[in-house]
């Protein structure tokens, strides 16, 4: 189980077990240069997991060196060393940045770096750029697949971007040595990208179980916050944007109090659209960005996910409320699939019908007795995901490559 320590300010703590030697070394000998569209500017599930893999490579005895755009009010301290890239903020998104080229001091700083692979975590200007650099010099170029950009511009009314992304991965994708699929959904939606299934490999996320635990619910939290000891509590956990499925969430808690259920909905998260949330559902419990063991304590002490999020592409969200011994109705898309068996750790429902989000949580909240063995069935499948195990995937990957 990965550490929850915060002590050292980085969402990316080493691993908690001491590995034998031989695991400790696995990583000899490789020098990753790491090419991220914002590494550390935002906390999201992305960025937290690449954060991870660096602080696991340099334990494990790689070098690695991290090229990203930097904000300078960046969300967390990065692991390892970060080289910023020249960036512009991206309209209306300013959280976000946009690299716009890889200049020739950066391209000189990579030279003298040496990397033995290069690791592209975003199809972006940047990603494209440090691509080329790569296959101009014969250096294996593994890519990762953290999101699905082609699903976003809806929530935007953008649908006309929606065939040049798509066009843009597919271009991306099917030029790189490998490319890591967080599951098997989507290393088969890669071959619609043109990658053959010989170039795929899998790369999932762990969860910290000292964090996300149900040793952590707490009926004083519960009290303190205005929730009786029997009340269901319906948790929306993540970044608050509106590719999170944010109205879906919203409508689904209007139909349930339609139906006569009095709700509090607690919101875990913060994001710029928390505004737009506020004035949707003014009387949520909004705790804002929380971490540690307030973040483990404030999830386990919910009921009931409710995830109506169409844009992972592998659902870090679902996967510690699973592991808070919570009850998940989700999205039915490829990210839960993987992670929910429908029926005995979570429901799966239609991704956008509110109203097939809140029969599953009626039923759910009309039988207690369900709720509670679905949320301990969820926490016992969770045990599965372990953090160094995973990130050992890719420095096998790495050296396949």
């Amino acid at each position: 189980m990965a550490s929850a320590r915060h002590a050292l300010q980085s969402d990316a703590p080493a691993p908690e077990r001491a590995p034998a030697e031989t695991a400790r070394r696995a990583a000899d000998g490789l020098r990753i240069a790491l090419f991220s569209g914002n590494y550390n500017c935002v906390r999201d599930g992305a960025n937290r997991a690449l954060n991870r893999l660096v602080a696991h490579l340099l334990a494990r005895g790689a070098a690695v060196r991290v090229y990203s755009p930097t904000s300078d009010a960046p969300a967390f301290p990065p692991a390892g060393d970060l080289v910023s890239v020249p960036s512009i903020g991206i309209p209306g998104r300013s959280e976000y940045r946009l690299a716009t080229r890889l200049p020739a001091r950066i391209r000189a700083d990579l030279d003298a770096f040496a990397p033995t692979h290069v690791h592209l975590s975003c199809p972006d200007i940047l990603g494209g750029r440090a691509l080329a650099y790569a296959r101009a010099r014969g250096i294996p170029a593994v890519a990762s697949l953290h999101t699905r950009f082609e699903t976003y511009p809806a929530y935007y009314g953008l649908r006309f971007l929606v065939p040049p992304i798509v066009a843009r991965q597919r271009y991306f994708y099917s030029r790189c040595d490998l490319v890591l699929a967080p599951n098997p959904a989507m290393a088969e939606h890669l071959g619609t990208y043109g990658v053959p299934p010989e170039r795929v490999r899998l790369w999932g996320r762990g969860v910290d179980h000292r964090l996300f635990t149900p040793a952590l619910r707490s009926r004083a939290w519960r009290a303190r916050h205005g929730y009786a000891p029997e009340e269901p509590v319906l948790l929306f956990f993540g970044r608050l944007v509106l590719e999170k499925g944010l109205e879906v969430f919203a409508a689904t808690v209007d139909l349930l109090r339609a139906r006569g259920h009095r709700l509090r909905p607690l919101v875990v998260g913060d994001g710029p659209a928390r505004a737009w949330m506020e004035e949707r559902l003014p009387d949520a419990l909004y705790t804002g960005h929380v971490d540690g063991e307030a973040l483990g304590r404030a999830v386990a002490s919910a009921d009931i996910l409710l995830n109506p999020s169409v844009t992972e592409a592998f659902g870090n969200v679902n996967l510690e409320a699973m592991a808070a011994g919570l009850a998940i109705v989700s999205a039915d898309v490829g990210s839960a699939q993987a992670l929910i068996e429908h029926g005995r750790t979570g429901l799966l429902v239609a991704p956008t019908d509110p109203a097939a989000y809140a029969d599953a949580a009626e039923a759910l909240m009309a039988d207690p007795g369900r709720r509670e063995a679905m949320a301990g069935a969820a926490a016992q499948a969770s045990l599965a995901y372990h953090w160094p195990d995973i990130l050992d995937q890719v420095i096998a990957a790495y050296r396949e490559a």
